[in-house]
């Protein structure tokens, strides 16, 4: 199985074990004399089977990221983990230029205009920097997913 495999039946248990456990609050308490839509220790044992699957499919997942290189330099745990700071870096870059842009000008109560006090143009920039480097790695690390083996535990 290739490591993109892995990560979506990954998500397909994830969504699995959170319809079951929501199906489990359904079926815990009913009213007094009613029968309970589902058997709750039914959903119980299911959802602990579909934990278990969870457990060994993140492991091997785990294994298999610190163990793949996606370049020269780095692993694709090293990929994952700078993907995610680069994703932050945008996104509070883009609430920075939001914030100093402002869609009107602000006057305070005593008329005094508020003005930004950074370049909003060189954020803009930095923020399609960051874009590029983000769009490239997350190529980077698809492209690993596609092709590696997940390792067998």
């Amino acid at each position: 199985m290739k490591l993109s495999e892995a990560l979506m039946m990954r998500s397909d248990i994830q969504k699995r074990v959170e319809q079951l456990r929501e199906r489990l609050k359904v079926s815990v308490q009913v009213q007094d004399g009613a029968v309970p839509p589902e058997k709750p220790q039914a959903l119980l044992l299911e959802s602990e089977r579909l934990l278990g699957q969870l457990s060994n499919l993140i492991c091997r997942i785990n294994r298999t990221n610190l163990s793949t290189n996606v370049n020269s330099e780095m692993t694709l745990t090293d990929a994952l983990a700078q993907r995610d700071v680069l994703a932050l870096r945008i996104s509070m870059m883009k609430a920075v230029a939001e914030a100093a842009s402002g869609r009107v000008l602000q006057y305070s109560r005593s008329g005094v205009r508020s003005v930004p006090t950074i370049d909003i143009a060189s954020i803009r920039r930095q923020i399609d920097h960051l874009s590029k480097q983000y769009r490239e790695l997350d190529t980077d690390i698809q492209r690993s997913n596609w092709m590696t083996d997940l390792i067998e535990i």
